[in-house]
């Protein structure tokens, strides 16, 4: 046998037991490598390039040892039922493209010395049981495509040195315990195309540098506790399909830029303490399907601009102090299932031809059917 692969297969022999626990991987001297459980080899090199027996039921640790598997090019251990902490020595892969982690119930710290897969191109740690804070040395990962950290226990503030992962096309930390400001330096990362802060203790102001992203799909930003206003910037990101804004401190006005996010499908910013009219500049927004501003206090009238909104399937502007009557434009819109307004000023009417919506609470409002 070939001295690296005679290698890798000792190394594998010594973790086998470890990686799996109560389940069982027949990696054993009677069997031929390539007949091994979640293991590739290539032939041409004569090493171990990839080991992904995920979702095998392992209930053991991520032994350290795998660290010495040096040809290796995929690490998947992901939907297992792994616990303990991430081995610095994966840091040891050189020549790692792939490490999926994620489904499992790892604790513990990211290692800092996965900063040194200097090759790595997909991280996937999310949704595990994984604590303290983002190491900057994950900022060093420059050819770095994938990053998903989401649904974890990580705090602390976000680091800066994420901004020089200029390769980054998916940023997902949603659902985790991070605190302080959003980076400006994430408006230097021109691949983006989701952004997915959601669901952490983030404070501040949105950084009008995000609007630079011009490849973004979908940012999520809700359930945090952003001040300050909506900057305008962010009109133009032209690509962009989901804005999530809803749960935070937001105050000022809803920009008319946002009139120019042509692809916009859905656009959330209730829960916040947003102020002035509903821009007549949404009513551009073809491609919308779902509009909510519950919870602010919005005033001035609903613009019956809203009524060229063709695709709109939802609509809700509960709890504001929005006045004047229900624009009869919001008849013309074929699609809509859920129109909710109650907890206004309006006056007027309903347009008979709104009672047929199927989700409404015109009954709440205290005004009569045209």
């Amino acid at each position: 046998m070939n001295p690296g692969l005679a290698q890798d297969h000792d190394i594998l022999l010594a973790a086998r037991d470890k990686l799996a626990g109560a389940a069982r991987l027949n990696w054993a001297r009677g069997i031929p490598m390539s007949d091994w459980e979640g293991v590739g080899v290539d032939w041409t090199s004569c090493r171990v390039f990839e080991l992904f027996p995920a979702r095998r039921d392992l209930t053991g640790e991520i032994p350290p040892e795998l660290g010495g598997l040096s040809g290796l090019v995929r690490l998947n251990l992901s939907g297992n039922a792994l616990h303990g902490e991430i081995p610095p020595e994966l840091g040891g892969l050189s020549n790692l493209l792939t490490l999926e982690l994620q489904y499992n119930g790892l604790t513990g710290r990211v290692p800092a010395e996965l900063g040194r897969l200097s090759r790595l191109e997909t991280l996937n740690l999310y949704a595990n049981g994984l604590s303290g804070e983002i190491p900057p040395e994950l900022g060093n990962l420059i050819r770095l495509r994938l990053l998903r950290l989401f649904d974890n226990g990580l705090s602390g503030e976000m680091p800066r040195e994420l901004g020089n992962l200029v390769r980054l096309e998916r940023l997902l930390l949603n659902g985790n315990g991070l605190i302080g400001e959003i980076p400006a330096e994430l408006g230097r990362l021109a691949r983006l195309e989701y952004l997915d802060l959601a669901s952490n203790g983030l404070t501040g102001r949105i950084p009008p540098e995000l609007g630079r992203l011009a490849r973004l799909k979908g940012l999520y930003l809700g359930r945090n506790g952003l001040s300050g206003s909506i900057p305008p910037e962010l009109g133009g990101l032209a690509g962009l399909i989901y804005l999530t804004l809803n749960n935070n401190s937001l105050t000022g006005s809803i920009p008319p830029e946002l009139g120019r996010l042509a692809r916009l499908v859905g656009l959330w910013a209730d829960e916040n303490f947003l102020t002035g009219p509903v821009p007549p500049e949404l009513g551009d927004l073809a491609n919308l399907q779902s509009l909510g501003f519950d919870n602010n206090q919005l005033s001035g009238e609903i613009p019956p601009e809203l009524g060229r909104l063709r695709n709109l399937r939802s609509l809700s502007l509960r709890n504001n102090a929005l006045t004047g009557a229900i624009p009869a434009e919001l008849a013309d819109i074929p699609f809509l299932e859920q129109l909710l307004l109650e907890g206004n000023a309006l006056t007027g009417c309903v347009p008979a031809a709104l009672r047929e919506i199927e989700h409404h609470a015109f009954e709440y409002m205290g005004l009569p059917y045209c």
